[in-house]
C-alpha cells in the first residue's frame, strides 16, 4: 500500500530539525517509507543556500540560521504550522518541478477546506491572498530525496516580518489564517494537510504516529 507516516512532533528547535532530516536522508534506503513532519519552531530567522544577509534588515535578536533549502530568507515562529515532506521522489517517479507545484497545491486544497480562496504568484513560490503570502515554500533534493517544506501561517506574532524581505522580495506582504478571520489551531489544519498531501502526490492513505519520540527527536 503507498502510504506515508505522519508525525505531530508539537515545538521543535530548528536546529534540531533540521539535524535529523539530514540524517534521516542519509539512512534511508530503497524501502524506507517515507515521512511527513508536522511542527512549530521557536523564534528563528533562516537563510536558504541562495539567501543573502541584506534581506536581514532588523533580527531584533533573533537567531539567524544557515540552511540548505533554496530560496532566501524567512521566519518561523510559534502559531506557525511548519510541514517537513521527507519522500522518495524516484520511487514516487515525481519530478522536482512538479513536487513544488503538487506542495502548493496541497496547501490551497488545505486551505480552501477553511473556505479560503487562495493563489499562486507567478516566480515568487509560495500561497497567496490578495497578494499577502499566507505559506512559503522551500525545499532541498538529495539523491531523489526531499526534505525541507512548507509553512503555513495559523495564528502568530507577524512582526518579525518586518526584520526581513521576506523570501528576498521588498515591501512582500504576509498574513495569517486568523487575520483573515479563520480562527482554527495548529491540530485542527493538520489532518486536513495530510488528507491533500495524500491527493495531491498520488498516496492511498496516511498512518498518524501520535508518540513523537518514535521520529526520534527530541520536543521542548
Amino acid at each position: 500500500m503507498s502510504e506515508f507516516i505522519l508525525y505531530q512532533l508539537g515545538k521543535v528547535d530548528y536546529s534540531t530539525a533540521f539535524s535529523h532530516q539530514k540524517r534521516f536522508i542519509e539512512s534511508r534506503q530503497p524501502d524506507t517509507a517515507d515521512e511527513v513532519w508536522c511542527l512549530e519552531h521557536p523564534p528563528v530567522y533562516t537563510l536558504g543556500l541562495s539567501g543573502k544577509s541584506e534581506h536581514i534588515l532588523n533580527n531584533s535578536g533573533i537567531p539567524v540560521i544557515h540552511s540548505d533549502r533554496g530560496g532566501q530568507v524567512t521566519y518561523h515562529g510559534p502559531g506557525q504550522l511548519v510541514i517537513y515532506p521527507l519522500l522518495d521522489l524516484k520511487r514516487r517517479k515525481i519530478t522536482v518541478k512538479n513536487y513544488v507545484y503538487q506542495l502548493e497545491q496541497a496547501i490551497i486544497d488545505t486551505l480552501d477546506k477553511f473556505n479560503l480562496v487562495t493563489h499562486r504568484l507567478s516566480g515568487a513560490p509560495g500561497i497567496y491572498v490578495d497578494n499577502r503570502k499566507v505559506a512559503a515554500l522551500g525545499i532541498r533534493i538529495r539523491k531523489g530525496y526531499c526534505y525541507h517544506g512548507i509553512s503555513i501561517n495559523i495564528d502568530m506574532d507577524l512582526s518579525p516580518f518586518d526584520g526581513i524581505n521576506p523570501c528576498g522580495y521588498q515591501d512582500l506582504k504576509v498574513t495569517q489564517l486568523k487575520d483573515l478571520g479563520i480562527n482554527v489551531k495548529i491540530t485542527d489544519v493538520v489532518p486536513e494537510l495530510a488528507n491533500s498531501l495524500v491527493n495531491t502526490l498520488g498516496y492511498e492513505t496516511y498512518i498518524n504516529q501520535d508518540d513523537a519520540q518514535l521520529a526520534g527527536i527530541k520536543v521542548i
